[in-house]
């Protein structure tokens, strides 16, 4: 493994109680944060900062935000203390001209970042920039413009960085089902996507609308899979990808993560 290379990673997150509970996934989570060194900062786009524009958080102590409604006490106790980086934030906005970018000093870490950075790099010491979805456009133009996004991001993996995604590649809250293994459409787009990252043909994601009833289903709304396509552009030629964990819950939420990474 190219040591000075960091990997990309998607995190399928899914519910913040995840913050709290040791199971397969934040296992998961957390022998991911352990099998490199240290990188010098993360990249991280949540399905959970959507703005009209690109934004960078670029304040030196960014707040936890608990954005969310009826979960226990303890989830809101929960304070994810990471820096941030403004100086880095400034050379990302730069290298991604002529897109504007807003450097933000009011947002911070929402629960898509903390919930799982919690278990991945439990210290808190690794300094972390978030990048909003931008949702100024029309929405078939949303999921090229956020793999071509990834593009343009890619070479700061070489640089230390590492570039994270937190969503779910299928999220249907109002389909979920507490007595259900996984519903068929969301097990058969699971599995398209499966496919398609493991074959290389990265294009197919980007395309995902294209499977009709399904996609619709499993990706009523944009922003839980578009920081997968983000992931998915920065891919660099010698990556490999893996799947290191999935599995569908409450019968509409995919659990799968996705990581991208040189080998030696």
């Amino acid at each position: 493994m190219n040591l000075e290379t960091m990997p990309a990673i998607f995190f399928g997150h899914g519910s913040p109680m995840n913050a709290l509970e040791n199971n397969s996934y934040t296992q998961c989570w957390a022998d991911l944060g352990a099998r490199w060194p240290q990188p010098k900062a993360i990249l991280m786009v949540s399905a959970h900062w959507c703005t009209h524009g690109l934004a960078l958080t670029a304040m030196p102590k960014p707040r936890t935000i608990h954005d969310f409604g009826g979960f226990p006490p303890a989830l809101y106790a929960m304070q994810y203390a990471a820096p941030g980086d403004p100086s880095l934030a400034r050379e990302i906005a730069d290298a991604l001209a002529p897109l504007p970018v807003v450097l933000d000093a009011s947002w911070g870490f929402d629960h898509g970042t903390w919930s799982v950075l919690c278990h991945a790099y439990p210290k808190a010491t690794v300094p972390v920039i978030q990048l909003s979805l931008n949702y100024q456009m029309a929405v078939n133009e949303l999921p090229q413009f956020h793999f071509e996004l990834g593009q343009r991001l890619a070479h700061l993996r070489q640089q230390g960085v590492m570039i994270c995604g937190s969503g779910n590649i299928v999220h249907n809250l109002r389909r979920m089902n507490p007595n259900s293994t996984g519903e068929t459409w969301a097990h058969d787009f699971n599995d398209a996507m499966r496919e398609a990252m493991l074959g290389g043909s990265f294009e197919r994601c980007v395309a995902y609308r294209e499977l009709g009833e399904i996609a619709s289903l499993a990706v009523p709304t944009m922003e839980h899979f578009l920081p997968l396509l983000v992931v998915l552009g920065a891919r660099l030629p010698q990556d490999q990808l893996e799947i290191p964990i999935d599995g569908i819950e409450l019968g509409a939420i995919s659990m799968m993560s996705v990581l991208l990474h040189c080998s030696l």
